[in-house]
């Protein structure tokens, strides 16, 4: 019987194993960039559409002059005097949708957005702090400017405002209950001192020396809500 020997080349073996293996790199590649150009072209960058960026903000069909800052685009002089008053170029945005002309001047003032008066922009209100502590305590929160004001920088900002929250509870309602029912501790349960409260309603309101003393301080405003809170 007769056998057939094959002989194997040694550079033949590699050239086969190097073309093989660029094939292979070469086909990832290929997918690699495929999947690149798919995720360019399907994902929207955040500031693509400037559209999203006033919506709900802007009203529409509105008049183009009568439209707040924050849908308008000012030149605005930022080395100006503080407190004078100057007239900026305004346009309106494509993506805002208004009637009559986009392009008129508008007085302001100069100053930044955070210079503004407290009226003219809005705060969030917290109530993480004691109104009645003393020293005063004050607490940092964002706030944004009204539509209607033109100023510099940005519209929303940090500011430290005092603590001055109120929890619905009135000083008249406190004084009364003191007056009428502070033996029972009517006074100490409606601002929330529990245990001062029982304290009033088990000794009869301190037979009649507490009672006496709490009307005295609720009229001079001294004993306030539990939480800290100011009166109405």
């Amino acid at each position: 019987m007769k056998m057939n020997i094959v002989r194997i080349n040694l550079k033949n073996v590699i050239f086969i194993i190097f073309a093989l293996m660029s094939s292979t790199v070469k086909q990832a590649n290929m997918s690699y960039e495929g999947m690149i150009s798919y995720t360019y072209t399907n994902v929207t960058p955040a500031n693509n559409n400037k559209k999203d960026d006033n919506y709900g903000i802007c009203p529409v069909g509105k008049l183009c002059s009568e439209l707040g800052g924050d849908c308008l685009k000012c030149d605005m002089v930022h080395n100006c005097i503080y407190g004078s008053s100057y007239t900026a170029n305004c346009t309106v945005p494509d993506t805002v949708d208004c009637v009559g002309e986009r392009s008129f001047l508008k007085q302001y003032l100069c100053r930044y957005c955070y210079q503004t008066e407290h009226w003219e922009h809005q705060c969030y209100q917290k109530n993480s702090c004691s109104s009645v502590a003393s020293p005063i305590q004050y607490y940092r929160t964002n706030c944004t400017v009204n539509s209607d004001i033109i100023c510099l920088g940005k519209r929303k900002f940090m500011k430290n405002l005092q603590c001055n929250w109120t929890g619905g509870y009135r000083w008249s309602t406190a004084l009364i209950l003191s007056i009428t029912l502070g033996g029972f501790g009517a006074d100490r349960f409606y601002l929330g001192h529990w245990q001062e409260g029982i304290g009033k309603l088990f000794s009869f309101g301190g037979l009649g020396v507490w009672t006496l003393i709490d009307v005295m301080l609720i009229s001079m405003r001294y004993l306030g809500p539990a939480d800290g809170s100011l009166y109405i």
